[in-house]
């Protein structure tokens, strides 16, 4: 029986789009919802807090990886164009260097040669993009995709504490809220490493760990502004 090996680097973008989403939704707007309501705030004022934190930060995640999926895309299509007219202007270079890294890897010199002609005969710019720029198709990503992927994971997360904001009895959401959002974060770490094929024990007490720093902090400074104020 054929043995079998069982990788998940390929999950490697959308899992880390989708967990710094739902991780950044839970800690932001827990966090915020905690600060309101250590300063003495109202319902009202925590959950309208909490509605415009979900809002704003969904919209920030999507315009923040709107913008750097098309900036890393732009500086992909410069490197294959510039690959692409040195390829023409000195082909003879150029497929020296692709035979030298294939050498670099542990080839024969005349076997690096060879892989190089047989790649180049077929299509030398996608041998280049590859073997020299590290480009594939795969690795490209759709901005729009990807920027809605980010928001809809943050909103996922932002939700979580949102609605235990609006279930928690009055008085008790400053108490109910961090406790229910260190449980959705154990759950969120563990899920990350589990989809990874990683332990899930240490990813789940890191994400935990810095959810918990993150609200303390928050609340402290919300208590000291609403003395202050």
């Amino acid at each position: 029986m054929p043995h079998e090996e069982h990788h998940y680097v390929h999950r490697a973008g959308w899992l880390r789009a989708a967990v710094l989403g739902a991780n950044d939704g839970l800690i932001s707007t827990a966090s915020l919802i905690v600060g309101v309501a250590a300063a003495s705030a109202g319902r009202a004022e925590i959950l309208t807090a909490a509605f415009a934190g979900w809002a704003a930060g969904a919209m920030s995640m999507a315009a923040g990886e709107f913008v750097s999926v098309s900036s890393q895309a732009d500086l992909e299509a410069a490197d294959l164009q510039r690959e692409k007219i040195a390829l023409s202007e000195d082909p003879s270079e150029e497929f020296d260097e692709l035979a030298g890294i294939y050498e670099d890897r542990g080839l024969e010199p005349a076997l690096a040669r060879e892989v190089a002609k047989q790649l180049t005969a077929k299509d030398p710019l996608a041998a280049h993009a590859r073997d020299e720029l590290g480009l594939t198709e795969e690795s490209g990503a759709n901005a729009v995709l990807a920027a809605l992927a980010s928001a809809a994971a943050f909103s996922v997360g932002a939700a979580l504490p949102t609605l235990t904001a609006i279930l928690a009895p009055q008085g008790a959401t400053i108490a109910a809220v961090p406790a229910a959002t260190l449980v959705f974060l154990l759950a969120l770490g563990a899920l990350g490493a589990g989809l990874g094929g990683a332990k899930v024990l240490w990813p789940a007490l890191r994400v935990g760990f810095w959810g918990a720093m993150a609200m303390a902090v928050t609340a402290g400074i919300g208590a000291l502004v609403g003395r202050a104020v």
